[in-house]
């Protein structure tokens, strides 16, 4: 049976705990609900994958509060990502960034909503991914969430119920594991104004 939780202190740390145990929790963010295991647990996405009914071979971004929580011998982390991160976190804004011994990419996001920043404060960063079946419609309150997974809440640890969240467009992807930075998707941060902080391909 999947917990609901309030946005409380106590319902976060019941989350982070859960989450430290190797549970799957969805929470708010500034567009959708997500749904995500602990950073420090990937050997558990293939039990997230498959509660998504999604391809184990598709990425998915990692959720932090800023670039502190963000492992720096792990990944590289130059002025490009700082200024972008000083300016744009919390906010619409991924990063890619490649991996210190250059083999691999990964992609980060800071969300701009107040219980999922508690969240991640309390139980480190999260590999996330939205809080629906694949190829279903996204989720946008807790209600949606446990209407989407009710065939699966052995699965789904627990819901923090923030209220409902405002939808809208995916983040700005951008590529920082090449030189000028690539804009990989567009969103709701324009050209320009990414512009005024890195230099841009094409």
């Amino acid at each position: 049976m999947t917990d609901r939780l309030p946005p409380t202190a106590e319902g976060i740390a019941r989350a982070a705990a859960l989450l430290a145990e190797g549970g799957i929790v969805a929470f708010p963010t500034d567009t959708v609900y997500g749904v995500a295991i602990a950073g420090s647990l990937p050997e558990r996405l293939p039990a997230l994958f498959a509660l998504k009914r999604r391809p184990l071979d598709r990425l998915i971004p990692i959720l932090l509060a800023d670039l502190a929580q963000l492992p720096a011998a792990e990944w590289v982390v130059d002025d490009r990502a700082r200024r972008l991160a000083d300016r744009f976190w919390p906010g619409p804004l991924t990063l890619v960034l490649p991996s210190a011994d250059g083999s691999r990419t990964q992609a980060f996001r800071a969300p701009d909503h107040p219980v999922a920043l508690a969240l991640i404060e309390a139980a480190g960063p999260l590999l996330a991914t939205s809080a629906n079946v694949s190829n279903e419609p996204d989720t946008g309150s807790a209600d949606d969430v446990l209407i989407a997974f009710a065939t699966q809440q052995d699965e789904l640890a627990a819901v923090v119920d923030g209220g409902s969240v405002p939808g809208g467009v995916p983040s700005t992807v951008l590529d920082l594991s090449v030189e000028p930075a690539r804009i990989l998707r567009e969103g709701p941060l324009r050209r320009e104004q990414l512009a005024e902080a890195v230099e841009l391909a094409g």
